[in-house]
């Protein structure tokens, strides 16, 4: 078991190592080069073309020469803090603003817990010293000393404890009231004062009937015309278009070896790029790479155009779901909250999500199978859930190492170093647990995909609690009851059957250690980490040197990243699990859970206000699982105690808390009437006013032109853009032409495809031809998925 000293270790390399991480942030975040590393979203936004610290000269371009900046490394925290809630609102958008609320929350609970914990628990435990008898039969450290297992059985000291539960619970329900209210608040203003958006006037109707004789959009426009005749407006007819999107990918991996080639060639215009046209490019002929993927991209342009048209004709590729605009957002909030149709399978609506929070291919996904799909998911999660209880044991027992002592002596060897010892104990095991999950997250969402949802910010939201239940019960329970069978197990192999629930009971609070370690592992190093941004510093800059050319190309090289909820999410309702179980249990472990919230909440600022780009805006729709989860966190500690308790045979105080649970739960209840509605439902009242006032400010408004292609696939969703190259394009060719170039630009065909053999260039000069090629083919391909206009307008809509 981890002692004061194996603690003090992992905490000296926490602390130096997020140290570090701060130091070399400070660093690299002045320098001119990775200006568009630390900075993404003021260049994503307009704000800033160019860094701000580049003195002009060759080498200010790339380093900072002013040292006094150097001096200055932790200017970023209070600069982090200038920004009012209302100013990230409209910087980076409400989901953003309420996450950053979830850390304040934490402070706002842990800080004065924290205190009363500290000051009433710790001298209470501290005087009892059960655990000085006990010491030849378990494994204790002079941590255990501070927690409720010191106390002796059947003390009054008890009362204490549950003294403070109350005052924690009170506390806890008391803030949980104060921001759910604050946060449904800012939700229905941010609804209220939001410009004009496609999903205000949206809903999704999912399980469309086929009608014999009709088409799917000809059902659709009949029946809201018939059931919606004021506030009907038009629908998106949905395809089936998840082969077209894979030829679109494939395809931009044939551009991307296109400009590859290019680049390289331009930096030796005397060398061909050459490849082979087998497999890898291991074998084959070999040709020549630039003209080879140009005959390339262009022939899988032309079966991208045959595809197209397959999917817009092709009347079984029309799938049962449609987007229903209407002239109102009143007209589309009466329609997501009723039944459309006396059978409630059929005409299912709901408040569509705004375009790009959309994930198209589940549309694809028949409605009747979601029942079977998540049915299957939810089996599979609990069966991973127990698989990772194997490495979590082995976890443990690294955690356990005098535990496993007393079993198996030939380990003392490895026992005799003591810097290896607290290294094994203090420090290893919370990085063993972060390495086991880290690819978790990812193999949720895939789950979460599986089970049909249509909305990325859904498909998250449904990571998370699946990685809640599993952080719930293997990082948690498991834990505890791994831990406790490895730390003691000596102590269960020679005692009587009746002393086991004695055992288990004061060894619970003795996982405290192992959790300590894990907090300065996952939320010092780790968050100092995340603001470093390692890998993004790498990847931008191999771009920057392999692939960039111009400053789009740049652009693009830059990754902002974005707040990843079905990930943070679960980790910060760990925490608040962690610091509510053991705030009375083992209070000595708040400190670190402070310092936690505190510095995260510093560096997701930071995050937030210069580097994160947000996927979607849910509006804070993720806040009622936040409230649900620390409910429960309340609940877990409140039967955690009394199970604890109950162990050591507090008969006369432990009746006690059986009526908290019952408060408990009696909150939530009045909470989740009171306040989730407003995250479920749009309110009428709240819809009318704002059609009222923009009927009055803008009564000519055309509100058809502005949703026409709102909830087109975003593979269709090209034509305006492809326009605009093809106009750029001829521009630049006239002007080459003028200027006496060595090429022409060549005709664009019908399939929007240059036609190469119309190119002329001087042969004593090949890279000039490559490069018109490469800039055509970055103007052309970027945007060419589409084929006629006309087409579109007979296939958009009926």
């Amino acid at each position: 078991m981890a002692t004061l000293q194996d603690i003090g270790v992992s905490a000296l390399i926490n602390l130096f190592g997020a140290f570090l991480f701060l130091i070399a942030f400070a660093v690299l975040r002045i320098q001119p080069i990775n200006d568009r590393v630390y900075f993404p979203k003021w260049y994503l936004s307009g704000d800033r073309n160019s860094p701000r610290r580049s003195d002009g000269t060759f080498v200010g371009k790339f380093v900072n020469l002013n040292f006094k900046t150097y001096f200055t490394f932790l200017n970023w925290m209070p600069q982090a803090m200038k920004m009012s809630e209302s100013e990230i609102i409209r910087h980076a958008g409400l989901d953003s603003a309420v996450f950053l609320r979830i850390y304040t929350l934490g402070l706002k609970i842990f800080a004065p817990a924290m205190v009363l914990a500290l000051a009433v628990l710790v001298p209470v435990n501290v005087s009892s010293g059960t655990l000085f008898f006990l010491k030849k039969e378990l494994v204790v450290s002079n941590i255990d000393k501070l927690s409720i297992s010191n106390v002796q059985p059947k003390s009054s000291k008890f009362f204490f404890h549950i003294g403070v539960e109350y005052l924690f619970t009170l506390w806890t329900c008391f803030m949980l009231y104060l921001e759910y209210n604050n946060v449904a608040s800012m939700r229905l203003q941010y609804l209220a004062t939001q410009r004009r958006r496609a999903e205000q006037f949206t809903v999704v109707v999912r399980n469309v009937p086929s009608m014999p004789g009709h088409t799917i959009p000809d059902t659709v426009d009949q029946f809201f015309k018939t059931n919606h005749p004021e506030h009907y407006l038009c629908h998106q007819a949905v395809y089936n278009a998840n082969t077209y999107a894979k030829l679109v990918k494939q395809r931009e991996k044939l551009q991307r070896w296109f400009d590859y080639y290019v680049l390289k060639h331009q930096r030796n215009p005397h060398k061909k790029p050459t490849c082979r046209t087998g497999f890898l490019g291991l074998w084959g002929k070999k040709v020549d790479s630039i003209e080879y993927y140009q005959q390339q991209i262009k022939e899988f342009d032309h079966s991208m155009s045959l595809e197209r048209q397959k999917v817009l004709k092709d009347s079984k590729l029309m799938l049962p779901v449609a987007f229903v605009s209407f002239d109102s957002r009143w007209g589309a909030a009466v329609c997501a909250q009723t039944q459309q149709s006396k059978n409630p399978t059929l005409w299912l609506t709901s408040s569509a999500p705004e375009p790009r929070d959309i994930y198209w291919q589940n549309l694809a996904i028949p409605f009747i199978s979601l029942t079977i799909r998540k049915l299957v998911i939810g089996v599979s999660v609990f069966a991973l859930v127990f698989f990772y209880m194997i490495p979590i044991a082995f976890v443990q027992s690294l955690a356990n190492l005098e535990g496993l002592e007393q079993v198996a002596p030939f380990l003392r060897p490895v026992m005799r170093l003591d810097f290896i010892k607290s290294f094994l104990q203090g420090f290893l095991p919370g990085l063993a647990l972060k390495i086991f999950l880290w690819i978790l997250p990812t193999v949720l969402l895939i789950m979460s995909k599986i089970e049909g949802y249509i909305a990325l910010s859904t498909l998250e939201r449904r990571a998370a609690a699946k990685y809640y239940y599993f952080m719930l019960v293997n990082v948690f329970l498991g834990s505890i009851i791994a831990g406790t069978a490895f730390q003691q197990l000596d102590s269960f192999l020679h005692q009587s059957p009746s002393q086991i629930p004695r055992t288990i009971g004061v060894s619970i609070p003795m996982k405290a250690t192992f959790f300590i370690t894990y907090i300065m592992v996952d939320g010092w190093a780790g968050i100092a980490g995340e603001i470093l941004r390692l890998k993004p510093l790498v990847i931008f800059h191999l771009k920057n040197m392999f692939l960039v050319k111009t400053e789009r190309d740049r652009e693009r090289a830059m990754d902002p990243g974005f707040v990843d909820f079905k990930e943070t999410l679960p980790s910060l309702q760990l925490y608040f699990l962690l610091g509510i179980v053991y705030a009375v249990v083992t209070p000595i472990l708040l400190p670190f859970i402070l310092i936690f919230f505190a510095f995260a909440y510093l560096v997701y600022r930071h995050q937030i206000i210069n580097v994160y780009n947000q996927q979607y805006e849910s509006c804070g729709a993720f806040w009622p699982h936040v409230h649900g989860r620390i409910i429960a966190s309340l609940l877990i500690s409140q039967l955690l105690l009394m199970g604890l308790l109950a162990s050591k045979e507090a008969a006369d105080s432990t009746p006690l808390l059986i009526i908290l649970p019952i408060l408990t739960l009696s909150f939530h209840k009045y909470c989740k009437h009171r306040f989730e509605p407003a995250f479920r439902k749009y309110p009428l009242e709240e819809a009318m006013a704002k059609d009222k006032l923009e009927k009055e400010t803008e009564p000519e408004l055309n509100m058809k032109a502005d949703l026409a292609d709102a909830y087109l696939h975003p593979i269709f969703h090209s034509f305006e853009e492809e326009e605009d190259e093809e106009q750029q394009l001829e521009e630049v060719a006239d002007v080459r032409v003028d200027k006496h170039e060595t090429w022409s630009a060549s005709p664009v065909t019908e399939l929007g495809t240059p036609s190469h053999h119309h190119q002329v260039y001087n042969s004593s000069s090949p890279s000039s031809h490559y490069a018109s090629a490469y800039e055509q083919s970055s103007s052309q391909y970027e945007y060419h998925y589409e084929a006629h206009r006309h087409e579109e307008h007979e296939y958009r809509y009926n």
